[in-house]
């Protein structure tokens, strides 16, 4: 199978005639990275990878410890839907590894492979689909707040602005690039929109977030838009998610689903989304990984703040959408709280192993939280046992720095990076003196 799919990448790579090769990756915060190779050196970067200097990249490695190597996955071959049509490009993501072959440490594809073969040799497989949210703005100018090309809301038809037609060229080039998109609206904020990615393995959406990213930002960038997935762009209005559907299958089958259940979820479904709620806290720093992060995280902005569930509550960090028509593989959990900024594969990892450490060691389901979280007092989510997530990212890092289980998942490398540069971060931040600081404090004080 794996002499075939590289047969077929050096076939359409001659049939289309590409003339450049990108080859992707992510560093540990989930910037894409990537160079660039001739169709020349295509059969060899297949069969043998790729070298190149690993302590360039943030968190990778130090001086001394430089080349690693650059392996393409042949299954995620695809010709770029933009560029020069007369010398079409192609990108291939890679999965880094040390000279010697074994996996390097600090790549999150391999963090990602890793956690799911730990699920897979249980014989499940991770099916996740992310609903992700952005923003439409004029160009940026520094020192200038962000300019909403509309003030549509929630399922506006705003037929004949800019916005509507990128987020339609936006759709079909995704689906040039073999990935498919289940809903599309305007969002409920200005010029804030939501695309909706259709469900597979965790592996396979990890890489297609990577690209979803970049295809907004380039359909946008070639009409004059910037487009941001920074999580809370403007105040006063609800920030950006990425709300996370996930189930397990065993094989065909839907492991969450149970015909006897009220809620239609089996034992290992509750078990699943209890390790969620658990450990929760501990992962927050890798799902919302910026400053900015927690400016979305607040009360009364439809963004979950509770460590709850519920079937219809959206103010609950775990939803149990209802299953058109009962369907049983449309059974599944939706985790609320993740951005769009996160790094993708970090952040299926660390879900996953929470997800199955409830399933391992037998965690108990708390009761279901179906009123309005937002209304309710401390004193009262308190008797509820309701706990919140962090409130900052020093408050997340503080939680994910005793967590054994994120360690764990991430890998000691990366786990201690993260911390580190996120860290930085956040001293940088509490020394950066804001506008509102000059305008509240200046004259009055």
């Amino acid at each position: 199978m794996l002499e075939q799919q590289r047969d077929y990448v050096l076939h359409t790579a001659e049939e289309r005639g590409v003339r450049l090769i990108r080859l992707w990756f992510t560093d540990v915060l989930g910037s894409l990275k990537s160079f660039a190779i001739s169709p020349a050196e295509l059969e060899n970067a297949l069969e043998d990878g790729m070298t190149f200097d690993g302590s360039s990249i943030d968190g990778f490695g130090r001086t001394q410890e430089t080349d690693v190597l650059a392996m393409p996955d042949a299954n995620t071959f695809e010709v770029l839907p933009w560029g020069d049509p007369k010398a079409p490009e192609a990108r291939v993501f890679c999965d880094i590894h040390n000279l010697d072959g074994t996996p390097f440490e600090g790549d999150p594809r391999q963090v990602l492979r890793r956690n799911l073969q730990t699920a897979h040799e249980r014989g499940y497989t991770f099916l996740v689909a992310p609903d992700l949210e952005f923003f439409y703005f004029s160009p940026p100018e520094k020192g200038q707040p962000p300019v909403p090309l509309d003030e549509g809301g929630f399922f506006d038809l705003t037929t004949t602005d800019v916005a509507g037609t990128l987020r339609k060229q936006t759709i079909r080039t995704l689906e040039t690039m073999s990935i498919p998109v289940e809903y599309s609206f305007h969002e409920d904020a200005p010029s804030q929109h939501e695309i909706d990615l259709r469900h597979t393995d965790a592996l396979t959406m990890a890489d297609s977030i990577m690209t979803f990213r970049l295809v907004v930002k380039e359909v946008a960038a070639s009409q004059g838009v910037h487009a941001t997935f920074m999580p809370k762009p403007l105040e006063n209005v609800q920030g950006s998610g990425m709300h996370t559907h996930l189930s397990l299958f065993e094989g065909d089958d839907n492991a969450f689903f149970a015909a006897d259940d009220v809620y239609n979820l089996s034992p290992l479904a509750k078990q699943f989304m209890a390790g969620l709620l658990r450990h929760a806290a501990e992962i927050t720093a890798i799902t919302n990984q910026t400053v900015n992060s927690y400016k979305r995280l607040v009360p009364g902005f439809e963004a979950p703040v509770h460590v709850s569930w519920a079937r219809n509550n959206r103010s609950g960090l775990v939803r149990v959408p209802i299953a058109k028509r009962g369907n049983p593989s449309a059974t599944r959990l939706e985790f609320r709280s993740p951005d769009p900024a996160c790094n993708p594969y970090l952040a299926f990892a660390v879900i996953l192993a929470a997800g199955m450490r409830g399933i391992t060691e037998g965690y108990e389901l708390p009761p279901e939280a179906d009123s309005n979280l937002f209304e309710m007092s401390d004193a009262e989510l308190n008797k509820l046992g309701i706990d919140l997530l962090p409130q900052s990212l020093s408050d997340s890092l503080r939680v994910m720095e005793q967590s054994s289980l994120v360690q764990e998942a991430l890998g000691e490398h990366i786990f201690e990076w993260f911390l580190r540069n996120k860290r930085s971060e956040w001293r940088a931040y509490k020394t950066h003196v804001s506008a509102f600081e000059h305008d509240r404090y200046l004259r009055a004080l």
